[in-house]
């Protein structure tokens, strides 16, 4: 009997175009490694097209709406069609995402000043198209427990408005406003990623067979975190003085750090993907707490505990997402892969090597400023690339 020829492999355009994680999970982990890398040791701090803004606003838009950007745009369009039963964007549609995301970072990765509406209007597109996926589901659906996305991304898209007008009129401390503000915005993403992550990511941890659920947290738990930041994000609109959003920074980084206590379910606490939930949480928890004190007279830059909230919780939180979903829907079994457990652990030592010498803890390394922390998050990142890569352009399952 004749057996026939196997079919041919889809080309990798099409597989990248299957499902949001393929294509802009790893545009996320490449565009978190090469940014940093090449305004700190390429360009040492500046940006060649940069004239009236800051280079050091450039460096936060592009981490939070390139890097951070792309990750989000993966995960929304990735996790709601599981949690929707809807289906999922594939082909053009997520290549339009992603050429109007690449847009904007054309403009952004040399601070291209003299395009920047060019720039806003592109990452204006595929942040309100993000949403109204969102409505598009909730609506097909008829459901509500999508709108806490939702507000998230509205949020998220009026900072972009505000940071890129602050651009536009050259100013620089409304600009610097808005982007802290979009930080705290994704900083309410994360806590509401680690509410729907963390349970059935724990649950399959302590058991495999996925039988029974034997962690169930407090239902005080799950939108805690989000809500008290969705407060201090109010204060900050509403200009209240520093001295009462540092207390309600303080709320905020308490309530990360009660989440962090959910990893103590016994001896898998130290497993990566438990340790990597938690990671996330505390060091969130902790830059919101140091940006607390430094408002209420400690002495400590906000800039310092802004970098552990937005690079540390953050990025852990964003490694955890794109390590944890490209397992999960590449049909592998929970388990970080060798790399990508180390890239964990480099990510945590780049956060320290940002942030430990300006808080007088270590000198800084010798060469270009930060240039240290800038190499090994990058190395982090493009571990998790080589380790993921092969699951991600394939649509074979094992």
């Amino acid at each position: 009997m004749l057996v026939p020829p196997p079919r041919p492999a889809p080309p990798l355009h099409v597989v990248l175009a299957d499902e949001g994680f393929r294509l802009f999970f790893p545009l996320a982990a490449l565009y978190a490694a090469l940014w940093p890398f090449q305004w700190v040791l390429a360009f040492g701090l500046d940006l060649p097209l940069a004239r009236a803004t800051p280079p050091g606003l450039w460096h936060a838009h592009e981490m939070i709406f390139g890097a951070y950007g792309a990750a989000l745009l993966g995960f929304i369009t990735t996790a709601i069609p599981e949690w929707t039963d809807t289906e999922r964007l594939r082909g053009r549609r997520l290549y339009v995402l992603a050429g109007l995301w690449g847009v904007g970072r054309l403009v952004g990765f040399l601070g291209a000043d003299a395009l920047n509406m060019v720039g806003a209007l592109a990452d204006a597109a595929w942040l309100s198209l993000l949403a109204a996926y969102v409505v598009w589901a909730s609506w097909v659906k008829r459901t509500d427990r999508l709108l806490a996305f939702l507000y998230w991304i509205g949020g998220l898209l009026a900072c972009l408005v505000v940071v890129r007008y602050g651009f536009h009129v050259e100013d620089a401390a409304l600009a610097q406003w808005a982007l802290h503000c979009a930080g705290f915005v994704f900083l309410g993403l994360l806590g509401v990623a680690l509410a729907r992550i963390t349970v059935p990511v724990t649950n399959m941890v302590l058991d495999p067979s996925e039988e029974t659920s034997p962690f169930r947290p407090h239902p005080g738990r799950v939108t805690l975190a989000p809500g008290l930041v969705a407060v201090m994000l109010a204060g900050e609109v509403l200009g209240f003085s520093p001295q009462v959003t540092g207390f309600l920074a303080i709320a905020a980084g308490a309530a990360f750090m009660d989440r962090a206590g959910e990893a103590f379910v016994g001896r898998e606490a130290f497993r990566t993907e438990i340790m990597a939930l938690a990671g996330s949480a505390v060091l969130a928890g902790a830059g919101l707490l140091v940006l607390g004190a430094a408002r209420l007279g400690a002495p400590v830059a906000e800039t310092t505990a802004l970098h552990l909230s937005l690079m540390g919780g953050l990025g852990m939180g964003v490694l955890m997402v794109l390590s944890i979903a490209g397992l999960l829907h590449s049909g592998r079994p929970l388990g970080f892969p060798l790399l990508t457990r180390i890239g964990f652990a480099l990510l945590v030592v780049a956060v320290a090597l940002r942030v430990l010498p300006d808080l007088d803890v270590i000198p800084h390394l010798p060469g270009p400023l930060y240039g240290g922390a800038a190499i090994v998050w990058a190395a982090a990142f493009l571990l998790w690339l080589r380790d993921y890569w092969p699951f991600v352009s394939s649509l074979e399952r094992p």
